[in-house]
């Protein structure tokens, strides 16, 4: 057996400092759920080391293209003014109309990639509120791999090319997954056509996270983002892709700028899901997990406003490569999750922006707000800034000050203050429930979804070593009895296949002799 395939002793792992890492699945939080607290040290570490590993690509989300709209609000949810969830302006005003920038992108692949490549799509926008910006930084699916953002190094990692060869190899992916149970319902979905989007414009969104939603006495509840395309959805077989990635490469970024040039802007609805805030014992899941899905039949989908894309970008690095988003660019009135994966990305995506763009990105015009800005924040790279308040003194760049500087803003509702109490611990949520979303998914899937589903991971776990193979089928099973058999049977055919074509093509071989030489 390949050494490289059956290690045999194992290194053990430690960080940068040559401190022993005895958990490497796990951030410290208060109590399982959360929240994460600041002192972290091996996680963000290893979170900043992994936001500075290239230049100057983004080190995720490469591939992208861009478009500029507005988003318009209907004021209500359901029967009920929006405003009794949530103070945030952008909500609460009938017709109201916020311009915004959105970025669709692949997701681990690189900057030139094809775009009919297997891969989660990014779907981020950029609200230019009155009260500044909010970034909503989904993906087309509604859920992600993991939950716990120190093991989103290695995932990347796992599911990028080999850094020894530079090849793309799905054993590496299928390595880690077989060993992340929690990626079993992404996985359904990544696999199924769902995985690869026709274009653009027919894929939807989500924000993926739990956020919350604050109103004027400082009550709280959970929401989900959905982004429905009124274009309809549309997805890809493997075959159609494989099609389309021999005539264009560039197929969803042409048909995006094309469709706005002609004046055909497309257009997304946008709807919430609202559940109570709190732990919800009566739940095989935790709400707050960005592996699960809250299903409509028990909480509902509520329009509340749509997307309209009608202009392009008139400069493709200015505005779309330089564009920079991050999970907690909120404004008054919408708040944060103890959800640890959303945590982890709001240290993260910010950091990533001023390594790749600069410690000044928010002063470029596609990342500015389009109302004033006050800061005593000074220097750095780049720094451009012409207006440093109207109303400042130039020589006060602190605060407080009884002269002329600036002073704090009033605060605009009640300060929503969650209750947090528990022990500091390494440990997962208690309610994983790795399987039974998982499970339920397939089961929801149309029959040829399930069909290509199995086709594409038997076409790519039959290269797998048999260890990754066996625990692959065993996850399916736990996640449904079909779609453990499914694959089991399918992968037995193929690696018999396998067997009987290597066996024609040495006796082939044996026939033809030596070739000759040209030269």
């Amino acid at each position: 057996m390949d050494e490289k395939k059956n290690p045999q002793n194992k290194e053990k792992m430690t960080n940068q400092q040559g401190h022993k890492v005895t958990d490497n699945q796990n951030t410290r939080t208060v109590g399982n759920r959360g929240p994460m607290t600041l002192e972290n040290y091996d996680f963000l570490e290893k979170i900043s080391h992994f936001d500075r590993e290239k230049i100057p690509e983004r080190i995720v989300h490469a591939r992208g293209a861009g478009a500029h709209g507005y988003f318009e609000s209907y004021g209500t949810v359901g029967d009920e003014p929006i405003s009794k969830y949530t103070r945030a302006k952008v909500f609460t005003e009938t017709g109201k109309k916020t311009p915004l920038f959105v970025r669709f992108s692949t997701v681990v692949h690189g900057k030139h990639s094809p775009e009919t490549l297997r891969d989660p799509r990014g779907f981020a926008i950029k609200f230019y509120t009155e009260d500044g910006n909010w970034d909503l930084v989904g993906n087309n699916l509604k859920i992600f791999f993991i939950r716990d953002p120190l093991k989103f190094p290695d995932m990347i990692h796992a599911f990028r090319p080999d850094p020894v060869t530079n090849v793309q190899d799905t054993e590496r992916m299928f390595d880690f997954v077989s060993s992340s149970p929690e990626a079993m319902h992404m996985v359904t979905f990544v696999f199924s056509p769902w995985g690869i989007p026709a274009n653009y414009r027919q894929m939807q969104g989500s924000g993926v996270h739990t956020y919350k939603w604050v109103n004027e006495e400082g009550k709280a509840v959970l929401v989900k983002y959905h982004w429905e395309p009124v274009q309809g959805i549309k997805n890809l077989t493997q075959e159609e892709a494989d099609k389309i990635q021999g005539m264009n490469f560039n197929h969803a970024t042409q048909d995006l700028y094309e469709a706005i040039e002609k004046g055909e802007y497309p257009e997304w609805e946008l709807y919430v899901q609202i559940m109570e805030d709190g732990e919800h014992p009566e739940l095989d899941y935790d709400p707050l997990d960005p592996t699960k899905l809250w299903y409509k039949e028990y909480y509902p989908w509520h329009l509340v406003g749509k997307m309209v894309l009608n202009k392009n970008p008139e400069n493709y690095h200015a505005e779309v490569e330089q564009a920079a988003f991050g999970t907690g660019v909120l404004v008054d009135g919408l708040d944060f999750s103890d959800d640890k994966l959303l945590q982890g990305r709001t240290y993260s995506y910010s950091d990533t922006q001023r390594y790749r763009v600069g410690a000044n990105y928010l002063q470029l015009p596609i990342n500015r707000p389009h109302k004033g800005v006050a800061t005593n924040q000074d220097g750095g790279q780049m720094d451009y800034r012409q207006d440093y308040g109207k109303e400042k003194n130039p020589h006060i760049n602190y605060e407080p000050s009884t002269l002329d500087g600036l002073e704090e803003s009033e605060n605009p509702g009640v300060e929503h203050e969650p209750y947090v109490e528990g022990h500091l611990q390494r440990e997962a949520i208690s309610r994983e429930n790795n399987f039974g979303q998982a499970g339920e998914t397939y089961r929801r899937l149309n029959d040829w979804e399930r069909n290509e589903l199995i086709s594409n991971l038997v076409s790519h776990l039959s290269n797998c070593h048999e260890m990754i193979q066996k625990k692959m089928i065993d996850m399916c099973y736990q996640c449904d009895d079909n779609y453990g058999k499914r694959l089991e049977e399918g992968l037995k055919m193929a690696m018999d296949g396998q067997k009987d074509q290597m066996e024609r093509a040495v006796e082939q071989a044996e026939e033809m002799g030596h070739p000759s030489d040209p030269y």
